[in-house]
Parts: structure tokens; sequence; C-alpha cells
């Protein structure tokens, strides 16, 4: 210190000393201890670097507004799963039953969780990468695992988006093109399409018009130049929402968050005034209560929990590292997770009301068809005129009517009644047939919207929502790989956004093939499920049990300017890291109960088959697990055993003036001494600080660093404290 300095002249008087260290450092001017002789680390002082290192600090982009972010956060975690599998999961898991083990297990897992990852993303401002390893650098490979995961999900998720562009462009014509089987010329004949003709007119379309699939995996087929061209625009859009950052991609994000509610909203009013709508919304409230005993139930609850937040790729923390320190963040996570699950549920309503619609054509559809089959019966003498009850009008033929014209043919041709090859034509049996993903989005829901009027006008509406949907999910999945890297390799921003954007282009023409279907089916499967649930564990761990539950608290009081509630601190440290243990067990078990297989569209049967992947199949199976999980134990091993960089001192750390002090006056009595003999890089305060310095996780009292003077940097701790 200065030899005028405050605390020099008291160490040189006689006056007995009553003034506590914090008041004597409040008059000094503030310290970086990389330039001081305070360093004790060994680490060498880049002035330049250091420079740009404060500079990036300050200058890090921010939202324009708090609407921005939100609408961003919203955009990311709502997505198409919202859309086409929550309402096949409450469908298949007891309808009304089905919300109550969600809602408990988003309560439970998906907000502790979710508030966990926007919180650190907030207080370290640095992408995945740079969080965990400054949370706990031998656990730095969960950035990289995230950013994997990302590169993954987002290869084929643009496919799906691709395929919405492709029945957007198709939708401006009426009638639709998927409404009609199309007319082939046999010679001189003009038949029906045969595969159309056995199958349905939207399952043709989009199985032969749209994917002209293949008939197994090993069946390529070369490339589908319409799905190329569709995979191409779909980059496009992302690469220039995803070009200037949060600049660019925020602005996006007002109109792809948006638009899907007001799509989804019209699609309800328009719904419920459909013939049909409350028996499937009923069908879907109308609670199987035995299913909640069923575990398969809340396994398949929780893995829809933890997806439909984007837990673990990287994008929260992302999206989180551009806000303020004082942002309440705990505010955001409640908010944010349950707008996920209302749009789940509004999105179940649409579907179910427009589903109960479809169930009601096709069920009138039945009934016309059979009702034909016993008219041909009665004139061939097959069936007696008797058997007919005689209020039954057969030009105006209810489904009630034939029901009980069923039951009686059935009662009394109890023996032969099987070669009639009548059908029962019962609504809930329409109304229980499971639809989900592209299933549901490009077949059953199109189907249905061909018989809405104006149809075109509610295609068109329908897959520019499924767009705007995938894009925000596309965005904020990119920004898990692209805002660590950045960070963290420093590379230009729109150099690696464009490059990163043509790279997934390219490796992703393996699902614009003839056969790319069955491989966006391999990836959706196997490619994120235990990676991701395996990283949310250990930045659990890495959080709650390495850096410390009752620390984190603290920083997050300071942050946040109030103690969050208590609950958080037993969900962080206990229930959530055993029933993510659970789920990683069951996903496991049912990785290996369930042979691995596809459902493959067999052209001459024009029906689906399952089928088991082939070897070559399953080694890239293996190998996306795999390499998806491999950063996980490298950067252990290499950092455990000091090969690299253990990356604690990557995020640098400067004070500006007044800065300091405001930290230091906030100082508990016992943590003075500590604040001036911290032993270890990590030990300093963090990047971004708020209200009191950093104490890192393993800190030694006074008392332990007393007694090492040549301790792991060679020299003593007394010689700091005595420059002169």
């Amino acid at each position: 210190m200065p030899k005028n300095s405050k605390v020099t002249q008291r160490e040189h008087s006689s006056e007995h000393v009553t003034e506590s260290v914090a008041d004597l450092l409040a008059h000094e001017e503030p310290v970086d201890y990389k330039r001081s002789v305070l360093n004790v680390t060994a680490e060498s002082w880049d002035k330049q670097k250091d420079a740009e290192d404060e500079a990036e600090a300050e200058n890090r982009p921010a939202w324009n507004s708090k609407l921005q972010y939100i609408l961003a956060q919203i955009g990311y975690s709502v997505g198409l799963g919202n859309v086409w599998r929550f309402p096949y999961l409450c469908q298949k898991n007891g309808g009304g039953a089905y919300l109550v083990p969600y809602l408990v297990l988003l309560i439970l897992i998906g907000l502790p969780l979710f508030f966990l990852e926007l919180a650190v993303g907030q207080r370290i401002r640095r992408g995945s990468i740079g969080v965990w390893n400054y949370v706990c650098p031998r656990l730095g490979g969960i950035g990289y695992a995230s950013c994997l995961v990302c590169f993954f999900v987002g290869l084929y998720y643009n496919v799906i988006i691709g395929w919405s562009i492709f029945y957007f462009f198709k939708s401006f014509q009426y009638p639709l093109p998927w409404s009609e089987c199309p007319i082939v010329k046999n010679g001189t004949l003009a038949v029906v399409e045969t595969e159309c003709e056995r199958s349905s007119a939207t399952t043709y379309f989009w199985y032969r018009e749209t994917l002209d699939i293949s008939n197994s995996i090993s069946e390529s087929g070369g490339l589908n130049w319409k799905m190329t061209l569709c995979l191409l625009v779909a980059w496009s859009l992302v690469g220039l929402a995803m070009i200037k950052g949060i600049q660019s991609s925020g602005k996006v994000m007002y109109f792809s968050s948006l638009f899907p509610y007001v799509v989804l909203v019209c699609f309800l009013v328009r719904g419920l005034l459909l013939r049909g709508a409350v028996d499937g919304i009923m069908h879907m409230f109308t609670p199987k209560l035995d299913k909640m005993l069923d575990p398969q139930v809340w396994r398949e609850a929780a893995t829809q929990v933890f997806f439909a937040l984007g837990l673990g790729f990287g994008g929260v923390i992302a999206f989180s590292s551009y806000n303020k320190q004082d942002n309440n963040c705990h505010f955001d996570a409640t908010l944010v997770s349950f707008i996920n699950f209302f749009t789940s549920v509004l999105a179940t309503l649409v579907v179910f009301a427009v589903l109960g619609f479809k169930a009601n054509i096709m069920n009138e559809k039945c009934v016309v068809e059979n009702a034909e089959k016993i008219l041909g019966y009665l004139n061939t003498n097959v069936l007696s005129h008797d058997l007919i009850p005689p209020h039954v009008n057969f030009s105006h033929l209810t489904a009630k009517d034939y029901n009980e014209m069923y039951r009686v043919i059935m009662t009394v041709k109890e023996g032969h009644f099987k070669e009639l090859g009548l059908d029962p034509c019962l609504l809930e049996d329409e109304l229980n047939k499971s639809v989900q993903g592209t299933g549901l989005a490009f077949i059953a829901f199109t189907e249905a919207m061909t018989h809405f009027p104006a149809s075109p006008f509610w295609s068109v509406m329908f897959f520019l929502m499924l767009i705007n949907l995938g894009l925000g999910s596309m965005i904020g999945t990119m920004s898990g790989i692209t805002t660590p890297i950045i960070d963290t390799f420093k590379v230009r921003k729109e150099v690696f956004t464009v490059g990163c954007c043509i790279f997934a282009f390219l490796v992703g023409l393996i699902f614009v093939q003839r056969s790319g279907n069955y491989f966006v089916t391999m990836f959706d499967d196997y490619s994120a499920t235990l990676p991701l649930t395996v990283v949310v564990i250990l930045e659990n761990i890495a959080v709650a049990w390495i850096y410390g539950t009752k620390k984190f608290m603290q920083e997050l009081t300071e942050m946040l300017g109030f103690r969050p509630y208590q609950y958080y601190y037993y969900t962080w440290k206990y229930v959530s890291p055993i029933c993510m243990a659970v789920l990683m067990t069951a996903s496991i078990i049912q990785l290996g109960v369930s042979p691995p297989g596809y459902s493959a569209w067999i052209r001459e049967e024009a029906a689906e088959k399952f089928l088991f992947y082939p070897t070559w199949a399953m080694a890239i199976l293996i190998s996306l697990i795999i390499l998806a999980s491999l950063p996980l134990p490298l950067v252990f091993i290499l950092r455990q055993f000091h090969l690299v960089s253990d990356g604690s001192n990557a995020l640098s750390v400067t004070y500006k003036k007044g800065r300091m002090m405001k930290d230091i006056s906030n100082l508990e009595d016992n943590d003075e001494t500590r604040f001036i003999l911290s032993k270890v890089p990590s030990e300093t305060p963090s990047p971004m600080p708020t209200h009191r310095s950093y104490l890192g996780p393993g800190s030694n009292s006074p008392m332990e660093m007393s007694n090492a003077p040549n301790g792991r940097y060679g020299s003593g701790y007394l010689l700091a404290s005595t420059p002169e």
C-alpha cells in the first residue's frame, strides 16, 4: 500500500486500533488484484487482454426491454411439442387425469431447474460453457455437451420447419391438394391412385407427394429436391434471425412468439363452432383416474416437462445471460413455466375440438358405407327385412339408428356375423385413435381442415403458426450453440452464425433423402433424451452440492434483493436430483425394453410397418448418445489430471472505481480477513459482482491460511500483506 495511506499510518501508530478492516479500506482506492502485488497466483497481467475483457463485460449485448426477453423465453420453450406431443400424451394417459402428474412434476422438477438455469446465466453472464467452467471447472463438459445436443436437435428440428414451409406454400390453392386422391390414366381408363385409395388422400400426400418416402432406412433413394429447397429456406430464415445476435432475434420474437397465440385462439373459436367439437373436448377432459397409478404415465409426464421448458440445452442460460444483474429471474421462471403449461392446455383444447369434428365426419362416413352394405344384403336376401327396426329410414340414417340395427343383426346372425364385414361405427373408437407428431400435424389435422369452410385460409394460418413455433425454438436452440462459443473463443458473431448454418444445412441433407424421415425419427428418439437428462442432473449437482446451495441462495438474495423461498433450497438439494435420477433410470430401462426401431411406410401395402434398425443404423444411434455425452468425462479427466487449464481464470475480474468499496462495505466481520486472504484464483469475486465478493468452494479459514506460508503458490500470504 502507499506509504501515506491510512492503513500504513495506523500500522506505525501507537494508538489503539478500533476500526475494522472494511472501515480502513473504505478510504482506499479500488484494488485490481491482477495488477497489484496482492496477486499471489503467479498469473501474469496482460494489460491488453484485461482491457478487452473489461470492455466486453461492459459492452455485452442486452435485451431492449423486459417484454422482448420474456417473449424470447416463451418462444423458445413453447414449441411444436406443445401442439403435437402434449395433446397425444393427454389422450393416451387418462385425459384430464394426466394434467395432475404433469402439474405436480412441473412444480417439483420443471420450475426449480428452470429458475436455476435462469439464475446462473444472469449471475455469471456467460453462455453454458463459461457458466459451468466458472461454477465447477471439472464439470465444464456440461457446456460442451449442451452445445452438441443443441446441434443434433437443430439438425432435424429445422427439417420439420422445412416440411411446414412446403405445406404453407401448397395451401394457396383451392381445393387443397391433399383433399382428394389423384387420378392416373391407365391406358384409356382414368383410375384413382392405388396407394391413395388404400390409405387416404392426406396420408398419400404426406408420404408420397411430400416425402416421396422409401420403404426402409436402408433404401436411400437419393435427395428429394423439393425438401432440399425447403430446408435451405428454413436455414436461411434461422441465419437471418440469428446473424446480429439478440439485436436481430429479439425483434423476430415479437412476431414468432405472439402470432401462434393469435392462431390458436382463432382455431379454438372456429373449432368450438364445429359440429362434434364438444365431443372431442369432453373426451379429453373425461379423467381416467386409474391411469394416475401407472408409473409409465409419470415417466412420460416428467420427460414432457423436461423438454417443454428446454432444460439442459443452454438456450435458457444464453438468453438469461443478456439480462441486467438485478432482473427478477424468479418471476420470469414462474411466469414462463406456467405460460408454457397453459399454452399446452390451450393447444390441446384446439386439437381435440378439431379432432372431435373430424371424428364425427369419419363416423358419419362409416355409417353411410355400412348402411350401403346392409341394403345390399337386404336386396340379395342375405338379411331379412324383419331385422330392420320399423322407424329406421335409410335415406336419413343417424349413428344411433345404425348402432341399434348393428346390435340386432349381430345378435341374430351371431354365427355368421363376421362374414358380413360390418363395422360398429362408434364415435368413441374414432376419438381413441392416438396420433402425435407429424401424424397429427400433417395427416389428421390437415384432413380435418379440408372439411372447414374456406379451408385454404385455415391451412395457411395453421402452417404459418407451425413455422413460427419452430422458428422461436430454433432461435433458442442455436443461441445454445452460438452464445457459449462466441463468449469462450471470441469468434466473430456474424461469421460463426453463417458458417454454423451452412455446415448444419450440409449435414442436414441426410434428412431430405427419400429415407430422411427415418433419420428424423432416430435423432428425435435417441440423440437428446439420455444425454440431456445426465446434463441436467450434473447441473443440479454442480450448483447444489459442489458450489453449495447456501452460498448460491445467498448470492441470489444479493442479486434479486430478496431471499428465494426455502422451497427451492430443498428441491435443488434433494427433490430434483432424486427425481431426475429416477427419470434417467426409467429412460435407460425404457431404451433397453423397447426394441430400437421405426415405423416404415410400405408403398405396396399402403400401410405402416414396424421395422428394426439395421446394424449400421444401430451404430449411428449408439454413436449419437456417446458423442453427446463424451465431453462430460473427457473434460473431467483432462482437468482432474491438469492436462488442460481448468478454465477458472478464463473469466477475468476487473473492478472500476467504487465497485469494490461497495462490496467491502457489506462484508460481515468474520468475512473481512477471508476477503483479503483469498487462497486460489477461483476465490476471486465473480465476473459480475453485486453486493458481496465471491468466496469460492473449499475456502480455508484464516487460521489454516496462516499455517501454510509456503503453500501451493510458493509464497506466504504474509508477504502479500507487506508489499513495502
